[in-house]
């Protein structure tokens, strides 16, 4: 499954060109997963391949239970969009 999370601080700041938060997210993230990182406009966008056998769902719960640790409580997911390899979500369309 390979989907594409979009990252935002909660309160709608604007992020400096610093990609510190965007590492420490990633390196929150599973170990098994592949993950590649970048910024887009102010927001942090990470492309994960979970593998087969995981759905958006599993990894939108995940990234959400990850984000709610108070290192980086101050970021929202808010889309978790499928690339390739299932079906999408209604949810993903967001």
């Amino acid at each position: 499954m390979l989907v594409e999370l979009t990252i935002r601080r909660v309160a709608g700041e604007v992020v400096p060109n610093s990609p510190v938060d965007g590492i420490r997210i990633l390196a929150m993230l599973p170990r098994q997963w592949r993950k590649d990182l970048k910024n887009v406009t102010g927001d942090i966008a990470i492309r994960v391949n979970a593998g087969a056998g995981v759905t958006s769902a599993q990894i939108r719960d995940q990234v959400t239970a990850i984000l709610a640790g108070p290192e980086v409580s101050d970021w929202e997911l808010v889309t978790c969009r499928t690339l390739a390899g299932g079906p999408a979500d209604k949810e993903d369309l967001s």
